[in-house]
């Protein structure tokens, strides 16, 4: 139970305030005040604690790189104004109910809400954060959902050999979540080799591209690159499949496929986050889903992930120096002075 004195059963106060981060236009970021809804009675008012940068995917958005054709699909869930901006968007939000139903209040939650002080959702929308999960480490919940879907997606067998291109926040979840499965061999690649300590710390092995093995059974690709989606086909065994978590925005992908793509029928599949894997869409729901990534991050090794932290205040500077690649990170955390 996460501790805080006040908290009310659907008690709202008058015109309530809040702060948001919002993208005024593509590269150029703002903190505004925001009057938040009154609370109904299925409502429930959380005060941010910590929230995450989804780096890839946060950053594209924050340079204007989201496609047109893609605006649609790429809203998040309370995500306000349109790309390419103004546009509130985040989804890695933890914060403590203050307010709602008595069942909640006082519970740390997670909510797929944008960068933002407090708000007003309804509670349907928030997952109670388990006992022994931190709110720095709970941020991740989004990315290991992503994960969890990827590995329904791809059903790796006892005893695959798997590689993991990318050792970004997703590629990271997904090693992670490999590490646990019987007699599974898992590699992380990356090109940046100070990512080998991060691969030790989650239990996997760690190879630069060039020192990558192949005859593998399942490659996952989370590097958003085409060198790394080549490099996935490549590494691949006769009738292996490369799993495609990447979302390149307004980047054109270019692949070889001359060399072993026909002859080892090889595959690409696309995963993705916005539903439920087909294999798992008749028997669990997407709160089914966040609940179980919720529950995967009581394993302290997610902390890793963790590697770094500014104040609300200074979210706009932290999102520009991340999306011109200044400021390295795996999953940057934003903290709300509590």
């Amino acid at each position: 139970m996460y501790e805080h004195v006040g908290f009310a059963e659907n008690v709202m106060p008058v015109q309530a305030e809040a702060q948001a981060f919002w993208l005024r236009a593509p590269g150029c970021g703002e903190i505004r005040p925001v009057t938040l809804p009154e609370l109904g009675r299925d409502d429930v008012m959380v005060r941010t604690l910590r929230s995450g940068v989804s780096r890839g995917t946060e950053t594209l958005v924050f340079r204007g790189g989201v496609p047109p054709a893609q605006y649609a699909a790429m809203r998040a869930p309370f995500q306000e104004g349109d790309f390419p901006g103004p546009v509130k968007y985040g989804y890695l939000n933890v914060g403590a109910v203050e307010q709602g139903p008595a069942e909640l209040c006082g519970r740390m939650v997670f909510c797929l809400y944008p960068h933002q002080t407090a708000y007003v959702v309804p509670a349907g929308a928030v997952t109670v954060v388990p006992e022994g999960v931190p709110p720095t480490r709970a941020v991740l919940a989004g990315t290991v959902e992503t994960a969890v879907n990827a590995l329904w997606d791809s059903a790796p067998l006892l005893g695959d050999r798997v590689t993991v291109v990318g050792a970004g926040m997703v590629g990271c979840c997904v090693a992670r979540l490999l590490s646990r499965f019987p007699a599974v061999q898992v590699t992380l690649v990356d090109v940046d080799a100070g990512r080998a300590d991060v691969a030790a710390a989650l239990g996997v092995d760690f190879a630069q591209p060039a020192g990558a093995a192949d005859g593998r059974d399942l490659v996952v690709h989370a590097s958003a690159t085409s060198a790394g989606l080549q490099l996935s086909l490549d590494l691949l065994a006769p009738e292996g499949t490369v799993i495609d978590l990447s979302w390149y925005g307004d980047i054109e992908v270019r692949l070889s496929l001359g060399g072993a793509f026909h002859a080892g029928r090889l595959g690409i599949r696309a995963s993705q986050v916005g539903t439920v894997s087909p294999a798992r869409s008749r028997r669990r729901t997407t709160a089914d889903r966040l609940a179980l990534a919720l529950d995967l991050l009581r394993d302290p090794a997610f902390d890793v992930l963790v590697t770094g932290q500014s104040r609300f205040a200074e979210l706009p500077d932290v999102m520009a120096r991340l999306a011109a690649g200044s400021l390295p990170a795996l999953c940057h955390t934003i903290t709300y002075g509590q």
